[in-house]
């Protein structure tokens, strides 16, 4: 291969360079099982939902909490592991990261309770928080600027190819094995990356690191904690105006205020908070924030669609999501043309109208839809996807210096996760609320002790259904109808913030030759010409 003419020299060194491609092969296996986790968690949420022996008879806010305990801890702590990274050496926080990550998967697996499983899912966003900055940051590190593109649009579709594979795996695991098997599948493939990544990956570190911030650490959890706490109290109340809610999320708000003044007046931030008045870079954070509020807002009831409305499976859940993935896997590698070709804007900002036309798409669904209209809605959605993590990930780690990748790609995660969190705790909430409020009336021949409880989820209503032997199914085309009525009620607030994240990338986002700053080349942010 002929170097281009634009290269001026190699910084990445020769024996690095040719391992490069099988360097990337065993950080995509890494990440793989941090996305595969969620993904297969996703397939696995209604069988954990079920009573005892098959599930955990967790209730819909405790669903919420399994997921946002990792989510909350990984992307809490995201950042102070990006640091550590860049202070310690990637490598040994992937090897570390991964094997907590590993024992975390091996606990959840076990786990005897709701309560059990919340806990050593957190164990897991710790491991995970290790591992998914300095994958990005390793790639930054091994690839030539010139290839740095490809190897990131390569490094999206492992996620698509995750979001594939975890889904199916979840399926034939629940059909097969007991609920705990979704976790115990990642023990193998933690021991396999662990192998690789030692055998393969160099080391790099910052020569001038940061100091860990201990304090910004603390307050960025607890924050986080108390808001996404209070939104999920809210919707199992089914009142937001409650004394208890009101104040959990306006001292969350408040943590979070203090953080950024703490932030910005420290010498050694957890978040560089000046890294955000590159407008660039902040729309392309806001972007990946906005996207992923919605899309796993929508993932978390879309599960309850297909398995308690309309009656598949587990395992034929995950191959209806297969589409979703697959436009990932094909059109994520293949993003940076259209970004050669149209620019930055014009490509993100068709990703986000897509996104937001098919979450708006899912307020058309019924009971009775054919399900090739699902499947065309999930293909879509995943091709407005990879056509928005593709760019913007180029814009966030390349608009920052190459020794301070550590701090890019914790930067990116950090938003995406506190995206994804708020999600699901918002979308999750407006989803039970308007839930309740539609199958309240039906529930009123119910005892007074289990009607809270039978109104709080779909499947809740279900399993009182059940229960109540034939007097019971009275309730389950009432509960099929409240439940779709607040899906499509979710899926129309989730569009809303797919529009808001369109007009965000469309004003701010570069055009076809984009220019960071003044001291930086016009090549800077975009795919290398070749």
């Amino acid at each position: 291969m002929t170097t281009p003419a634009a290269t001026v020299e190699r910084r990445v060194p020769e024996a690095v360079h040719r391992r490069r491609w099988a360097i990337l092969g065993v950080l995509m296996l890494s990440l793989l099982i941090v996305v595969l986790d969620n993904s297969i968690l996703n397939v696995a949420i209604k069988t954990i939902s079920t009573p005892a022996p098959t599930g955990l008879g967790a209730t819909q806010s405790e669903l919420e909490w399994a997921i946002n305990a990792y989510t909350l801890v990984f992307a809490g702590l995201l950042f102070t592991a990006g640091l550590l990274g860049d202070r310690l050496g990637r490598k040994k926080t992937l090897l570390a990261g991964l094997a907590v990550f590993g024992a975390g998967s091996a606990l959840a697996a076990e786990s005897g309770s709701p309560t059990q499983l919340i806990a050593f899912r957190a164990v897991m966003g710790l491991g995970a928080a290790f591992v998914m900055p300095a994958t990005l940051a390793v790639l930054m590190n091994v690839f030539e600027r010139e290839e740095q593109p490809k190897a990131i649009g390569i490094w999206a579709g492992g996620v698509g190819l995750a979001i594939a594979i975890g889904p199916i795996t979840g399926g034939v695991l629940l059909d097969h094995f007991w609920w705990g098997s979704v976790f115990l599948i990642n023990v193998p493939i933690v021991v396999l990356a662990l192998v690789l990544m030692v055998w393969l990956v160099p080391d790099s570190r910052d020569p001038r690191p940061g100091r860990v911030d201990p304090v910004g650490v603390v307050l960025s959890v607890v924050g986080l904690v108390l808001l996404v706490y209070g939104i999920i109290k809210g919707g199992q109340l089914a009142d937001f105006t409650d004394t208890k809610v009101l104040a959990t999320i306006a001292a969350g708000l408040a943590v979070l205020a203090f953080f950024v003044v703490y932030e910005k007046r420290s010498d050694h931030p957890s978040i560089d908070v000046t890294y955000f008045k590159n407008k660039v870079f902040s729309a392309a954070i806001a972007a990946i924030a906005l996207v992923f509020f919605a899309l796993m807002g929508v993932t978390f009831f879309s599960v309850f669609y297909t398995q308690s409305v309309r009656g598949y499976t587990p395992l034929q859940t995950g191959l209806l999501m297969l589409p979703l993935a697959a436009a990932q896997m094909i059109f994520a590698p293949r993003a940076r043309l259209l970004v050669d070709r149209f620019g930055n804007k014009a490509t993100t900002t068709a990703g986000m109208v897509i996104i937001a036309a098919m979450l708006a798409a899912f307020a058309a669904l019924q009971a009775d839809t054919p399900i090739w209209v699902l499947e065309v809605v999930f293909f879509l959605m995943g091709t407005g996807m990879a056509h928005i993590m593709t760019p913007t990930s180029v814009v966030i780690m390349q608009a920052l210096p190459r020794e301070k990748a550590g701090s890019a790609s914790a930067l990116s995660n950090t938003f995406r996760q506190v995206g994804g969190a708020l999600g699901i705790a918002v979308l999750g909430s407006v989803l039970s609320t308007t839930y309740r409020d539609g199958i309240q009336d039906k529930l009123s021949l119910l005892p007074a002790g289990i009607r809270h409880t039978a109104g709080e989820s779909i499947e809740a209503t279900l399993g009182v259904a059940a229960k109540l032997g034939p007097n019971g199914k009275a309730l389950v085309s009432p509960a099929n109808d409240a439940f779709l009525h607040a899906m499509h009620v979710t899926a129309l607030c989730g569009a809303g913030v797919a529009v808001l994240g369109a007009v965000v990338v469309a004003l701010f986002l570069p055009g076809k030759i984009p220019a960071p700053d003044s001291g930086r080349e016009e090549t800077e942010l975009v795919g290398a010409e070749h």
